[in-house]
């Protein structure tokens, strides 16, 4: 995709063209690819994309998440965690790399500082891809509309509007700087966000990312 605002498309069948055009965009770069995902009713994206790939590619991936909750894996509400207990990723076939946002045990400031390192070590201080949904309220990752980022990387935050509370959310510098962003956004409750998302709101965080393409299936956006 070239540099372009965001469009906004609309499907009746959003999650399999969200997960072809991530497939798509995968199969298209050369080499390691660095991808960061968001949890909810994005995850099975990813798995669809997974079983869309050869083998060999999907070992070339390094995937993280865009925000985690800290919570344990085992928890309903850990974003790595639905993704494994629902199918969408194999610990029997795993990709080239993983970085979780949160690990069990660890405080959130020990969360932080692990992700920051390894961030620049095995993802170069960089992704390729993002994969997003966007929340009623026009929140990515757990980046809240009227929140500054606290850090350029990675950092924690205590009070989330929504809960859990307690999360390890990517800064907007981070996501912001992948060259292609893909994003979910299906059901009425999202039109709003939606909305203010065409029209470049700036108080929202996915007003600034670059060559954003979002499928909903909601026809106000039909073309």
């Amino acid at each position: 995709m070239a540099e372009e605002d965001a469009i906004i498309r609309f499907s009746t069948h959003p999650a399999e063209d969200v997960a072809q055009r991530l497939a798509e965009a995968i199969l298209a770069k050369e080499g390691l690819v660095r991808l960061a995902v968001a949890g909810g009713s994005v995850t099975p994206v990813l798995g669809m994309a997974r079983k869309g790939l050869e083998p060999g590619l999907w070992r070339h991936l390094r995937l993280t998440w865009v925000d985690e909750r800290c919570v344990p894996f085992d928890h309903p509400d850990s974003n790595r965690g639905t993704a494994y207990r629902g199918g969408h990723l194999d610990s029997a076939d795993p990709c080239g790399l993983e970085l979780p946002l949160y690990l069990d045990g660890e405080t959130p400031g020990e969360a932080c500082a692990r992700v920051r390192v390894a961030f620049v070590e095995e993802f170069q201080s960089g992704l390729d891809l993002v994969l997003l949904g966007l929340g009623e309220d026009g929140h990515i990752a757990s980046l809240f509309p009227g929140r500054a980022s606290l850090d350029p990387v990675a950092f924690a935050i205590a009070d989330s509007p929504k809960p859990p509370a307690a999360r390890i959310t990517l800064a907007l510098p981070v996501i912001s700087g992948a060259p292609i962003a893909l994003m979910l956004a299906t059901g009425k409750p999202k039109l709003d966000a939606l909305k203010r998302l065409q029209l470049k709101d700036p108080a929202l965080p996915a007003s600034g990312l670059r060559n954003l393409l979002a499928f909903t299936d909601l026809p106000d956006f039909a073309r």
